[in-house]
């Protein structure tokens, strides 16, 4: 019996680190940025806006975190799909268009449950339009 215990300890002090260690592994808004988004938004490639353009975010900002993501996640004007990195997850997308406001002058906050719901929600509605305009 007191193998079975300390086994049920060892379990779950394992499963607790485990899951510190997934958390870990997801990456700041910051961090996708510079792997995934720099290569355009820090040079404009394709009109890309600029990290840190006030001006050129401003309009983007106005359509909101949910929608703009949502749309950048799908391709949008010269940005393809997922900025382009196909095993990106769309949290840390999420992550880093919200990285990318800020530093322009937004307000928004790192996706909670309840904000990706609202991005998943747009995305679909999004891949609707696209579709009636082919």
């Amino acid at each position: 019996m007191k193998c079975l215990k300390k086994t049920g300890v060892v379990l779950a002090l394992l499963a607790c680190g485990f899951g510190g260690i997934a958390q870990a592994q997801q990456k700041s808004g910051e961090q996708t940025y510079k792997d995934v988004c720099m290569v355009c938004h820090a040079a404009g490639v394709a009109n890309a806006p600029k990290l840190g353009d006030a001006k050129a975010w401003a309009p983007l900002i106005k359509e909101g975190q949910a929608v703009l993501t949502a749309h950048a996640w799908v391709g949008v004007r010269g940005m393809p799909a997922r900025g382009g990195s196909p095993n990106l997850s769309q949290e840390d997308f999420a992550k880093a268009v919200a990285y990318m406001a800020n530093s322009a002058g937004g307000k928004w906050k790192d996706p909670d449950t309840k904000l990706m719901a609202a991005i998943q929600a747009e995305e679909k509605k999004r891949i609707v339009e696209l579709k009636v305009k082919k």
